[in-house]
């Protein structure tokens, strides 16, 4: 009983149609689909964590997100709580160090998806680095996002940070929706035990 009542209060990840895709037939690697660009001193990827993307990648890359995400679900619920926020859309924000103290501003990272603007409404730090806002050459620091729902991942969307845009989600898209059809294929050809 109090599970059920613990789970009825915390937020919850949305589950629709396309999550239905079966586990352990994608094969996408995430250089297939993230979405990358770069400032003189950083280089910025960004990487949806929704069901109907990360079960398009391979099962490695999927089981260690899950558990990334397992290990971190009870700080994105208490930040998705404080923000007033029931179902919310998470992404994988990484940056690179290109040069010596390049400094980083993790707020400015914005999503534009149906002509509407996303601001994170939460960040969870994956990396000790995360704190002091700079990165020397080669050093990465790395969180996950947390946004309002609304955004789509099923269309055009644009990430943006600092005046720079990045629009190259289009492309991802078309990779997506190809490997989402050979997963069908591949899950319905297996044979039934």
């Amino acid at each position: 009983m109090l599970a059920a009542v613990l789970l009825a209060v915390g937020p919850t990840i949305r589950l629709s149609a396309q999550d239905s895709l079966p586990v352990g037939f994608g094969t996408l690697k995430r250089d297939d689909i993230v979405v990358r660009f770069d400032t003189p001193e950083l280089e910025i990827q960004f990487l949806p964590l929704e069901q109907s993307v990360t079960r398009l990648l391979a099962p490695d890359t999927y089981r260690s997100l899950q558990d990334l995400l397992r290990s971190k679900r009870g700080e994105i619920d208490d930040l998705a709580r404080r923000a007033g926020v029931l179902r919310p859309v998470l992404a994988m924000v990484s940056f690179f160090g290109l040069v010596q103290q390049a400094r980083f501003v993790p707020e400015d990272v914005n999503i534009t998806s149906r002509g509407r603007l996303f601001r994170p409404v939460g960040i969870v730090p994956l990396s000790p680095k995360w704190a002091s806002y700079q990165l020397d050459a080669r050093e990465q620091a790395v969180a996950i996002y947390l946004f309002e729902e609304g955004i789509s991942f099923r269309e055009t969307l644009t990430v943006s940070y600092q005046g720079l845009a990045n629009d190259s989600w289009s492309r991802s898209i078309l990779t997506l929706e190809r490997e989402r059809a050979r997963v069908v294929a591949r899950a319905q050809s297996r044979p039934n035990p």
